[in-house]
Formats: C-alpha cells, sequence, structure tokens
C-alpha cells in the first residue's frame, strides 16, 4: 500500500517537476530536448517576467484580493456557522437549506447577476468586483457549522454565568476550538481566490488591474513559442499558495480529519 501511494504521489508530481525544471531552460533547449534535466540552467525565463510586465504589480493585487476573500470569509463562515449550531430560531433548518441548495447551481450562472450588481455598484475595473462577491461562502458555512456543532453547550453556559457576552464567547472561545476547520477553510479559500481566472477576465480591463491567472494568459499571448517564459510564469504564480498549504498543513490535515465526525 505504500508503494502504492509512493508511486501515485510521484505520478502526481511529475508535471509539478516537469514545470520548475523546464523553466531554468533555454526555449531552443525545451523545443528540441526531451530530456528532463536542462543540460544548461538559465534564469532567462524569470528574468524577462519581470522585465517585460508588471509581474510584481500583478503579484500584488492577487495577494491582497485574495487574502481580504480568505478573512473575511473565514470570518463570516464562522459567525454564520455558530449561529447555526448553537442557537435556536423560527425556519432556522430551511434557511440552512437554502444556503447549501446555493452550492448546487452552477458558478456560470451567477456570473451575469453578479456582473449586473457590480455594474450598478460602479465597481467595474475595480479590485473590490473580486472581493465583495466572494464574502459569502456556503461551503464555509456548512463546514463551520459541522465543526461548532460538536462543540459542548456547557463551555458557552458556563462564559455566560461569567458575564461574557455572545461575540466574546465567539472571539474568545469558539475560535480558538475550531481552529483546524478555519485553517481547512482558509486554505482552500485562498485558493480559490487565488486561481480565479473567469470572474477576473469579466470585470478587470486595465492591465494594471490584473491578476496572476489573467497574466499567465498575457505571457502566453505575447511570447507563444517562448516556453520557458511561460513556465518561469506559472512557477512564480504556484509559489505563493505553496506557502500557504506549507504554513497550514498541520491545522489543514487536522481540520479536514476533525471536522464532520461526531
Amino acid at each position: 500500500m505504500f508503494g502504492f501511494l509512493l508511486l501515485s504521489s510521484f505520478i502526481m508530481l511529475v508535471p509539478y517537476l516537469w514545470m520548475v525544471l523546464s523553466s531554468l531552460k533555454g526555449n531552443l533547449e525545451i523545443i528540441r530536448s526531451t530530456d528532463l534535466l536542462p543540460h544548461k540552467v538559465t534564469f532567462e525565463g524569470y528574468k524577462t517576467v519581470f522585465q517585460d510586465a508588471p509581474f510584481m504589480h500583478w503579484l500584488w493585487n492577487s495577494i491582497v484580493t485574495s487574502t481580504a476573500i480568505t478573512i473575511v470569509t473565514v470570518f463570516t463562515s464562522a459567525l454564520a456557522g455558530y449561529i447555526f449550531a448553537k442557537f435556536r430560531f423560527r425556519g432556522k433548518q430551511v434557511l440552512f437549506i437554502v444556503i447549501l441548495a446555493t452550492m448546487m447551481i452552477p458558478t456560470q450562472i451567477l456570473m451575469i447577476p453578479s456582473y449586473l450588481i457590480i455594474f450598478k455598484l460602479g465597481l467595474i475595473n475595480n479590485l473590490l468586483a473580486l472581493i465583495i462577491p466572494s464574502l459569502i461562502s456556503a461551503f464555509g458555512i456548512f463546514l463551520a457549522r459541522q465543526a461548532i456543532d460538536e462543540l459542548p453547550y456547557d463551555l458557552m453556559e458556563s462564559a455566560r454565568m461569567d458575564g461574557a457576552g455572545e461575540f466574546y464567547t465567539f472571539l474568545r472561545i469558539i475560535l480558538p476550538l475550531v481552529r483546524p476547520m478555519l485553517s481547512a477553510l482558509a486554505i482552500f479559500t485562498f485558493m480559490a481566490a487565488w486561481n480565479n481566472y473567469v470572474w477576473p477576465l469579466i470585470v478587470l480591463n486595465d492591465t494594471e488591474k490584473m491578476t496572476l491567472p489573467l497574466a499567465l494568459v498575457f505571457f502566453n499571448g505575447a511570447h507563444v513559442r517562448n516556453f520557458n517564459i511561460i513556465m518561469s510564469a506559472s512557477v512564480l504564480v504556484m509559489i505563493p499558495v505553496l506557502v500557504v498549504f506549507l504554513i497550514f498543513q498541520k491545522q489543514f490535515i487536522k481540520g479536514l480529519s476533525m471536522t464532520g465526525f461526531k
């Protein structure tokens, strides 16, 4: 079993390894050679990425939008999950089912009404057009509700007896106990926001407002045959997501293993 998992992992990593090694080759070597390892290591692809385009500006746009979406989505999901898990009010089950039902609606169907709303708000060609529609996540609410529902009511009753308010109880007691779930949700949300391509393509027009997924298309169009430049840009786009995952990997795995189990 271990050998099978090791072989499967290696097969899955081969495209990423090929991408990294290709970014260290010259363009002619990529076209003519079939060897995986570069005969001569060169960083011309990375140099061209930084010189021919405002790559750092696009990187900053992606970091700002993805980070803002992740922070707000994690907070709103945890707050809504806390309410659905620990409060009783009329229509709670029906409302929760409606929220879950929105997960079955294809994203493409929501693009037209979302675009009309953003247009009415005057946010076309603005980074807020990427942030505002993504601040609430039905999947995040479901994940948070499942994790918080496992916490005993005695913790909240004890806090209330000590004079703690509901919001204080949520911040100081609930959130620390579901930190693994929040880490898992943060990684999912950050990756989805970071790799989002279609929506930024619709609402952003200026080159300076582009995010990194759009930047890859820019390099693909500007350098059709310069594969080393495309591979270099792809490696640079992948690095921030990899760093986020390495930072939260322990909490991420723990959150996936704990969430949804009594």
